[in-house]
């Protein structure tokens, strides 16, 4: 496992999870609130993952230029961005929009059957 992450299990889950994660949902909702598209946070999280791999390597001394690491980093942060976006988004258009949007979930959002029946 180790070879895989280019660190210590310890080290990704504190490291990646933890502070990293932290890092990335914070910019997912970010750019979510904003209006900013998706495509944003996915990019902000791929520079997340070098900065995370900067940081295994020079606190904790794991590989700096491990592939399979920064991919497996990345991919992490890339989906905790994704889902704070989502989040972020549906929370954004239902406090917005409320007398066209409802809560359908904690990621989604459906249009009123008011405003469908206005629009007749």
């Amino acid at each position: 496992m180790e070879a895989l992450l280019g660190n210590s299990l310890g080290v990704f889950l504190g490291v990646t999870l933890c502070l990293m994660g932290f890092a990335a949902f914070m910019t997912g909702q970010a750019m979510a609130v904003t209006w900013k598209p998706a495509w944003r946070a996915a990019g902000y999280a791929c520079l997340l993952g070098f900065a995370d791999r900067f940081l295994a390597f020079a606190l904790f001394g794991g590989e700096l230029l491990s592939l399979s690491g920064y991919l497996i980093d990345t991919a992490t942060l890339v989906a905790i961005a994704l889902l704070a976006f989502r989040l972020g988004r549906a929370r954004k258009m239902v406090e917005q929009y409320p007398w066209l949007y409802e809560r359908a979930g904690p990621l989604g959002w459906r249009e009123k059957p008011s405003a469908r029946a206005s629009r007749r």
